[in-house]
């Protein structure tokens, strides 16, 4: 089985993934520089299933930190690279443009850089729908034009496919960049809606809705992500994009209906004006993702959240 390494393996995404590769019986290579965007305890949390196995390691590294990537993709022989780790978020990224720019542009050009002159034979791209910004099109499709991004962290995604599309073209890399929309599920980041909403509702204290609660977003359970990663990391491209999303957009309010209706509790609702960087709709067109990937989206939102509310409760246990 291949050598695999994950980058940003301790976060939500990431630490599914490494769990299923080694499910799977890859051998399993995780770096993180386990930063404070969230409590770093989290992140040690969230790869406790993974400590215990002998196919697993774990770096604590940075990968703006070119030398010691070279040398941990060099020592351990990786043969393919799943490169999640950056710095999440619209908002945070519009306080701090430089630190996105820095870990999401330079951090992904390092690791082009170090697999152009390795033996790495795969590099797939984790991206985002925030590429698609301000789009008349519904839905999202991964031959629209990405000219209106309207914050820092989408303009770093799109940035970073746009390196992956050139080391591709100058080196013959084969490169597979994998658009996420709204990833929810067990171990997901503490400030995301539904985890915020939840926690909030269970505490009796009041959540934020910006704007009228009819904005909506193409909400994905983790599992269907990881289905959608593990299928891309089976299939070589000379480079491709991929839309990873449910293509059921789901609006505002009825996610916080269903939140209510699983925790058995009442949402106090505090309403705010819409904020900078959102947009009123995600939507993804999966038609690609289907044919090539045979990716197949099969949790519901309503089955999503019903897990979600049950990890939650449980002490949000592994």
């Amino acid at each position: 089985m291949s050598r695999i390494l994950i980058t940003g393996g301790a976060g939500f995404i990431g630490s599914h993934l490494c769990e299923r590769l080694l499910r799977r019986g890859n051998q399993v290579f995780c770096i993180d520089d386990l930063n404070d965007s969230y409590s770093p305890d989290i992140k040690r949390k969230n790869l406790g299933r993974c400590m215990q196995n002998k196919n697993f390691m774990f770096y604590k590294e940075d990968i703006l930190n070119k030398r010691k990537m070279e040398e941990i993709i060099k020592k351990e022989e990786i043969e393919k690279i799943v490169h999640l780790a950056a710095r999440a978020g619209v908002r945070p990224s519009i306080k701090q443009p430089l630190l996105y720019s820095e870990v999401n542009v330079r951090g992904t050009l390092n690791l082009l850089e170090i697999t152009k002159d390795s033996g790495v034979e795969h590099f797939i791209f984790g991206s985002s729908s925030s590429v698609y910004g301000i789009n008349s099109r519904i839905p999202f499709s991964e031959d629209d034009r990405l000219d209106k991004p309207i914050s820092p962290y989408a303009v770093s995604k799109i940035a970073g496919e746009l390196f992956c599309f050139n080391y591709s073209h100058l080196y013959g890399i084969p490169i597979t960049c994998l658009r996420f929309f709204t990833v929810y599920g067990p171990r997901q980041r503490p400030e995301m809606a539904i985890h915020k909403f939840t926690r909030l509702i269970d505490n009796g204290r009041e959540i934020p809705m910006y704007g009228d609660g009819t904005t909506k977003r193409d909400y994905t359970y983790i599992t269907d992500i990881i289905d959608g990663i593990i299928s891309s990391l089976e299939k070589r491209f000379k480079f491709e994009i991929f839309n990873l999303g449910s293509s059921k957009p789901v609006e505002l309010r009825y996610l916080i209906s269903l939140i209510e209706k699983s925790l058995g509790k009442k949402a106090d609702i505090k309403r705010l004006p819409e904020r900078p960087g959102d947009v009123p709709i995600t939507c993804a067109d999966i038609s690609k993702s289907r044919k090539i990937l045979n990716y197949d989206p099969k949790v519901s939102i309503e089955e999503g959240i019903r897990r979600f509310t049950e990890w939650f409760r449980s002490g949000g246990e592994n």
